[in-house]
């Protein structure tokens, strides 16, 4: 058996990475740079995209609006309304993919099932979303785009000639030209200047001096038209606050309802515990008891021996009665914390566990954080001790402040068994992945065929003031 507590600073360097985890991000001007080849590949097909779902999308739908007394016109309509959807979308992808954050997309099949050929048909035209990408294809989109797109090409070809016109200035002919940009700027600078600079070599270094501001001017004038795009998108492509919030409502009900069952089937595990292991003891000390009764008048020196039995059946019913109260409502975790109360399950294993906890005195995690992170840390340990051969075994736990998606706490358990688990239905890593989902978490189980196992549960918490810690 094997614990350490490491210090704060080995365990944030040695934690498992997760997908909340953020990669190091680069502040400041050169942050911008990094974006540009993002936003570059956004801006310089936006108008393309742009035309080309206004001549299909105009064409379709003003087509159907023609013949919309004939039955296929309305087909028609239909037709431009989900290719205006479809173009919607992809705008969003594009977006993603110059590096804005996602924006929800709206709910378009809002009753969940299967509907009937002529409400599927109808149902554009009562929606308003197809509307508003109908909008932003054929009207906004077009507008914008050509208005963005002029001045991305605007950029990159004053960066780029700017910058390097000293190379190919001398293979373009001059002939009688009597008008230099450098000495316009420099009379409107200097009414009176008594400069005297070669015209070419006061070109090219004009040119070259406009070509540094706009490449470094660059980034922030990509970031902005990316910008605009994304604001745009955000008010017609994206989802209503009132879908975003019935969506919410939806999730934490769900997350709810898988909090409870979880709860439940504990519930009815202790139960079954309580059934199999006390109550069958405490059966055999009552009939241990009537034999007693029975002895004590005929054979006092056998009812003696009798009682030190059943002193010993109760001394065994106490202790697997407090083991049980441990995996329920553990007092340690209660007078001591979580630190301390992972420690007590880690040593208790009868395969040998190294811990690893980084967690500071002043974490004010919630009680029932605490309650669900313990229970979760010993059925993987005891999950790890029965199935998979493992001879040693490895339990750390963090904490993860990530800025915005907020704070996690992080608790892996590794073993170096023979692997092969699964989150299978009706299974103990089911009944804990339903647990961390009930709060809002995440259950990553790692496990090729032959080991090692990594399972790892992240959880969401709020702190407590210090008034509720008071």
């Amino acid at each position: 058996m094997s614990t350490e507590t490491i210090p704060a600073d080995r365990a944030a360097s040695e934690v498992a990475p997760t997908a909340t985890d953020a990669a190091p991000r680069r502040r400041g001007y050169w942050r911008l740079w990094a974006g540009v080849p993002r936003e570059l590949g956004f801006l310089i097909l936006t108008m393309p995209i742009a035309i080309l779902g206004l001549v299909v999308v105009s064409t379709l739908f003003f087509t159907g609006i023609g013949t919309i007394a004939l039955v296929f016109g309305i087909f028609l309509v239909v037709a431009a309304l989900g290719t205006a959807r479809g173009f919607g979308v992809l705008e969003l992808l594009r977006l993603r993919g110059a590096g804005r954050p996602p924006i929800a997309q709206p709910v378009w099949n809002r009753n969940g099932g299967e509907t009937g050929f002529w409400r599927s048909l109808f149902t554009p035209f009562v929606d308003g979303h197809y509307w508003l990408y109908l909008l932003h294809t054929v009207i906004i989109n077009p507008i914008v785009s050509i208005v963005t797109w002029s001045l991305t090409i605007t950029w990159i070809a004053a960066a780029l000639g700017g910058t390097t016109s000293w190379i190919w200035r001398g293979f373009i002919p001059e002939y009688d030209r009597d008008l230099w940009l450098h000495e316009v700027v420099l009379d409107y600078l200097f009414p009176n200047n008594a400069f005297a600079i070669e015209p070419w070599l006061g070109e090219t270094v004009f040119e070259f001096v406009v070509g540094l501001i706009f490449l470094g001017t660059l980034p922030f004038v990509f970031r902005g038209l990316t910008v605009l795009h994304d604001l745009i998108a955000r008010g017609t492509l994206g989802a209503w606050r009132s879908e975003m919030l019935e969506a919410e409502v939806t999730r934490l009900s769900a997350s709810r309802g898988a909090a409870v069952q979880a709860e439940d089937a504990s519930l009815r595990r202790l139960e079954r515990d309580i059934h199999d292991g006390p109550q069958q003891r405490l059966v055999r000390l009552q009939m241990d008891l009537a034999s007693i009764e029975r002895a004590l008048d005929r054979d006092p020196e056998v009812a003696r021996g009798m009682l030190g039995e059943a002193r010993e059946q109760a001394r065994e019913t106490l202790d697997e009665l407090r083991a049980l109260s441990r995996g329920f409502a553990p007092p340690i975790l209660q007078d001591r914390g979580l630190a301390v109360a992972l420690e007590s399950v880690a040593a208790r294993s009868v395969v040998p566990v190294t811990v690893e906890i980084d967690l500071p005195a002043d974490a004010a995690l919630p009680a029932s954080i605490e309650r669900n992170v313990y229970f979760v840390a010993a059925e993987l340990l005891t999950n790890a001790v029965k199935h998979a051969e493992a001879s040693g075994i490895r339990l750390r736990v963090s904490l993860r402040d990530t800025g915005a998606t907020g704070r996690w706490i992080d608790l892996w358990v590794t073993d170096n068994g023979r692997g092969g688990a699964s989150a299978v239905p009706g299974h103990g890593l089911a009944g804990l992945d339903e647990r961390v989902r009930g709060l809002d978490g995440v259950l990553v189980v790692d496990s090729p065929v032959g080991g090692p196992t990594s399972i790892g549960a992240h959880i969401p918490y709020v702190a407590l003031a210090a008034s509720e810690r008071a």
